[in-house]
């Protein structure tokens, strides 16, 4: 079924993990796409395996100055947009006594300020009627050691959830999120989450054990529930969350 056909969507972070495997479903439901990564080549791998439904831009959600460039880089592919995807975000797992102001700014940057902003960017080329999602965290509901800041900005999307569905009614924009749990993601990784090897692996295993249908999620299942958002189908949601942790919060 093309639930999505004739529709345009924005994923930020695009290129690999749950942006990718958005968009590769949205694709598969007949959208066209957009992505934005970090670097051209990650792009270029991504467009190469998404097919000629797909455009790939550079934009970095932690640097503003490429933020307040992405309308006018979306513009020059698609005058409209019908979907965002605002999946770009970075985390990092330190204790309060280990975390510098410049890694507080860099995940608050990436996860709420680009975020916030790429939406700024995003709103006026959105056709009435459309759909805004935005992937946010389990985290922003659970204690976890050294996810204070990680937490924090994702708390803060799903308010930013909430008030913009309110301030986008007149043009029956719909924003909702998405709370993934535990994803196996390139982000879940030792070096993306600034531990070593075997405090990654103690996590992990920690993790694994609060999760009742024992195991971590994948992408895919995290692109479902986006295409289910962005299509019609849940077209009476409003500023809702929708966790999708196998089972970890409750």
């Amino acid at each position: 079924m093309n639930k999505l056909a004739g529709k345009t969507a924005v994923i930020t972070g695009g290129n690999s993990g749950i942006g990718l495997a958005t968009a590769q479903e949205f694709i598969a439901l007949g959208a066209k796409v957009i992505i934005t990564g970090r670097n051209q080549k990650s792009i270029d791998d991504a467009v190469a395996v998404l097919g000629e439904n797909a455009a790939g831009i550079v934009s970095d959600s932690g640097d503003m100055q490429q933020v307040k460039n992405l309308g006018n880089q979306i513009k020059a592919i698609s005058k409209k947009i019908d979907i965002i995807f605002i999946n770009a975000g970075v985390g990092q797992f330190y204790p309060i006594d280990q975390v510098t102001e410049e890694l507080f700014d860099q995940m608050m940057n990436v996860n709420f300020k680009g975020a916030y902003f790429s939406l700024q960017q995003l709103l006026p080329l959105t056709n009435d009627g459309g759909s805004v999602i935005l992937n946010t965290s389990i985290n922003a509901h659970l204690g976890m050691y050294g996810a204070s800041v990680y937490a924090s900005s994702k708390a803060a999307l799903i308010s930013l959830a909430k008030n913009l569905s309110l301030e986008l009614i007149p043009r029956r924009i719909r924003v909702n999120a998405i709370s993934p749990g535990p994803v196996a993601t390139p982000m879940h990784s030792p070096a993306k989450m600034g531990v070593t090897t075997k405090q990654f692996e103690e996590i992990g295993g920690g993790i694994l054990k609060q999760i009742p249908v024992g195991r971590f999620g994948l992408p895919e299942e995290i692109a479902k529930v986006a295409a289910f958002l962005a299509s019609d189908d849940s077209s009476f949601m409003l500023g809702a969350e929708l966790i999708v942790d196998g089972g970890f919060t409750v």
